[in-house]
């Protein structure tokens, strides 16, 4: 099986070495072969740290990615996620509306073009 060493996992991962080394030490991904005095992992590693990382863009904290991590890799790791994933669906969506919120607000902020903070009706600041 072809082996990875840390420098070529992160640049393959798209991430830095040193969060190659925080995920092992937490537990998320599998502790590193020794292989000459460097780190080594299985190619299969890449694929863990892509979980890893769309799980974190999705909001997921580390805890919640080891809590999925740990479960057997079969049937209850799917159930594990599909619930992880009900209950941080809601939270996106908040997010996402908050992010719409903002992005509206300064879209009409552009829109009145007065650039005038001290009299500004949109921050009802004005008159």
């Amino acid at each position: 099986m072809r082996q990875l060493g840390i420098g070529e996992l992160a640049r393959q991962a798209g991430v830095r070495p040193s969060a190659l080394r925080y995920y092992e030490s937490l537990g998320l991904l599998p502790g590193a072969r020794r292989e000459g005095g460097r780190r080594v992992w299985p190619a299969t590693a890449l694929r863990r740290v892509a979980l890893i990382r769309m799980a974190q863009r999705a909001g997921f904290t580390l805890a919640e990615i080891g809590g999925l991590l740990e479960g057997d890799p079969g049937r209850g790791a799917t159930r594990q996620w599909r619930e992880l994933a009900e209950r941080k669906l809601p939270e996106l969506d908040l997010f996402i509306r908050r992010t719409q919120e903002l992005r509206d607000a300064v879209a009409a902020c552009l829109a009145c073009g007065c650039m005038n903070f001290q009299d500004c009706e949109l921050l009802g600041a004005g008159g």
